[in-house]
């Protein structure tokens, strides 16, 4: 499966407690802690949670269907990040979360190539109708 980038970003805030510890890392350098906060990584897990549970079967899903499940997880995605000031996924973490969102749609054999294109869109501009973060 995918790997969720919340746990990448549970790892480096792992990472960075244990250099912080060593004496290995300045404290003025340390920012995992501050931009993965447990309650953004909570609401994040919960919303890949439940696009998670919607990937079963999408493989045979029409189009629309698909399109449906991108546009529930992002507009998800969307209301966490508002609930943290509009400051939740910088540049990196946008990347990371789509391309999460692509990678789990073709493990589940959905053809996001095939999708996009028939769509007039490139892979890339997947979430981009709805995503605002």
């Amino acid at each position: 499966m995918a790997e969720r980038p919340t746990a990448s970003w549970r790892r480096g805030i792992v990472e960075e407690a244990a250099q912080l510890a060593a004496g290995t890392l300045d404290p003025d350098c340390s920012c995992m802690a501050e931009l993965f906060p447990d309650a953004l990584l909570a609401a994040t897990d919960k919303v890949l949670d439940a696009f998670e549970g919607e990937l079963p079967g999408l493989s045979e899903a029409g189009d629309e269907d698909v399109f449906a499940v991108v546009e529930r997880v992002v507009l998800a995605l969307n209301a966490v990040d508002a609930a943290h000031d509009g400051a939740a996924f910088e540049t990196d973490e946008r990347e990371e979360l789509c391309h999460y969102i692509d990678e789990a749609l073709t493990e589940h054999g959905v053809d996001v190539v095939g999708l996009t294109a028939r769509h007039g869109l490139g892979r890339y501009q997947l979430t981009d109708k709805w995503r605002e973060w």
